[in-house]
């Protein structure tokens, strides 16, 4: 099974394990990382489970995903991306997910 690091604001880095193909949002909540809301769960609705993700194997946001990024709490930045919408595989091994000091 795939492991994502997350790091938060403060620059504390957890590691964990996540299921093949569940969200990066999903993964988060299933293992108490603190850092993302998710209040419309996972509709890409409300942008309160917004990361950044700065590499090259995460495919592009979706013209949905991108426009909903213009609603986040912290400012946008070009790797910004919703957690609903970045799904993990084995390919995605060692993902680093970036938390915001923020969602709301």
């Amino acid at each position: 099974m795939p492991e994502i690091i997350f790091i938060g604001a403060d620059g504390t880095r957890r590691p964990v394990v996540a299921q093949d193909g569940e969200s990066v949002m999903r993964a988060a909540l299933s293992n108490d990382v603190d850092g993302i809301v998710a209040e419309c769960g996972g509709a890409a609705a409300c942008a309160t489970c917004h990361v950044f993700v700065d590499d090259p194997r995460v495919p592009p946001a979706t013209p949905i995903e991108d426009e909903m990024l213009e609603a986040t709490a912290v400012p946008r930045e070009p790797c910004s991306r919703l957690g609903c919408q970045v799904f993990v595989s084995r390919e995605l091994d060692g993902l680093e997910v970036r938390l915001p000091e923020t969602q709301l």
